[in-house]
C-alpha cells in the first residue's frame, strides 16, 4: 500500500518528503506538517500568513445554509489541491491521510464519509469546481494537534470524479487545509479620528477593523485600545455626533447565533467607550446585524475577514 511520509524532526515530529514533482503547479510545495499521497500532483496552491478559516464540524444539509456545526479558526492558512495517481480509490487515499495523522498524534475533531457528510459538503470546504462531484464517494476528516507554540488543525477532503471525461475521469482529488493557529500581528493599522470623521461625513458610516475579539466571544481585546481612543477623540471633536455601533460577523454558525454575537460585541464596544473613555452613553446605540450585511463573499477566507467588523453609523 502507498503511504504518506511522516517522521519526528519537525513540527512535533512530522516530516515531509520535499521532492520536486514536475507536474506540480508553479510555486507550490508540500506542507511540512503532512505530505502528499505518493505520486500525487498539486493542481492548486494557496498560502496566507494570517487569515480566518471556517472548519466544518457537522453535516451539510444544503449549500446555502452550510454545515450544521463549524469552528472558527485564525492563523497561517495553507490550502493544497492534489490529484492522485490513476487507479487509486478515494478510500485508499483518505485512509492513508487518516492513519498517518492519527499516528502523528492528531485527534479527530469531526469525520464523515459519503452521504453522511451531505450531498453539498464539498461547498462547505469551498474547493474549486473540479471538486464538486457526487457525494456518493467523499471522505472528510478534521483533526487537531496541540502544541506549546499553537495548535495545528488539518482538514482533509477526498472525493472521486465519477461521471466526467478527459484527464479527470475516475481520478481522486484531495483538498488539504493546514491551519496553524497563531495570534494576529496587531498595531499595523492606526484608526485615525480625522479619517473616521471624513468617511462619516461622506457616506454616513465608517467600517473599523481595529477592534478585536476572540473567535466566538464578545470581550473587547486589549489590542483594541488605540481604536477606542480614536473613537472617543472623534466624539469629543464633534459634540453633536451620535453613533450607532453596529456589529457584523461572517457566516460561521447559525443566523440567530451571529445576530446575538454581533449585538453583544456592539454592546461591549459601547460599554468600553463609556466606562473607560468618558463617552456619554446617550450618544451611542449598540446594534448587531450578524452576517446580514456583508461587504464581500463569505465563500472565501479573505471575504469573511472583511465581513467581521464594527461599523459606526451617524444618526
Amino acid at each position: 500500500m502507498t503511504t504518506l511520509k511522516f517522521g519526528m524532526a519537525a513540527l512535533m515530529g512530522l516530516v515531509v518528503s520535499l521532492a520536486v514533482h514536475a507536474a506540480d503547479v508553479a510555486g507550490s510545495k508540500d506542507h511540512p506538517v503532512v505530505s502528499r499521497y505518493a505520486g500525487s500532483e498539486i493542481l492548486k496552491y494557496d498560502e496566507k500568513d494570517f487569515d480566518s478559516f471556517t472548519l466544518p464540524t457537522g453535516q451539510v444539509r444544503d449549500r446555502r445554509s452550510g454545515p450544521s456545526a463549524s469552528q472558527a479558526l485564525e492563523g497561517r492558512i495553507t490550502r493544497i489541491h492534489y490529484r492522485a495517481p490513476e487507479g487509486r480509490s478515494a478510500l485508499e487515499v483518505f485512509r492513508n491521510y487518516a492513519q498517518s495523522l492519527k499516528g502523528a498524534g492528531f485527534a479527530a475533531v469531526y469525520e464523515c464519509e459519503n452521504q453522511a457528510c451531505g450531498n453539498d459538503f464539498s461547498y462547505a470546504v469551498n474547493p474549486p469546481s473540479i471538486m464538486h462531484f457526487s457525494g456518493k464517494d467523499q471522505k472528510y476528516l478534521a483533526a487537531r494537534l496541540s502544541r506549546p507554540t499553537g495548535d495545528v488543525y488539518v482538514s482533509v477532503y477526498t472525493t472521486a470524479a465519477y461521471g466526467v471525461g478527459g484527464a479527470n475521469k475516475n481520478r481522486v482529488f484531495t483538498q488539504l487545509d493546514v491551519i496553524e493557529a497563531k495570534p494576529m500581528q496587531t498595531g499595523q493599522v492606526v484608526v485615525d479620528a480625522n479619517a473616521m470623521a471624513r468617511e462619516i461625513a461622506a457616506t454616513g458610516r465608517v467600517a473599523l477593523y481595529g477592534i478585536y475579539f476572540d473567535s466566538g466571544k464578545a470581550d473587547v481585546k486589549p489590542e483594541s485600545q488605540s481604536a477606542l481612543v480614536e473613537i472617543a477623540k472623534l466624539m469629543k471633536q464633534d459634540g453633536a455626533l451620535k453613533l450607532l455601533v453596529v456589529g457584523h460577523t461572517d457566516t460561521a454558525g447559525t443566523f440567530d447565533y451571529n445576530i446575538d454575537l454581533s449585538r453583544r460585541r456592539a454592546q461591549a464596544v459601547v460599554q468600553a467607550l463609556v466606562a473607560s473613555h468618558a463617552v456619554d452613553a446617550s450618544r451611542l446605540k449598540p446594534w448587531g446585524v450578524g452576517y446580514s450585511s456583508p461587504v464581500a463573499s463569505n465563500r472565501a477566507e479573505d471575504g469573511r475577514a472583511k465581513n467581521r467588523r464594527v461599523e459606526l453609523v451617524a444618526w
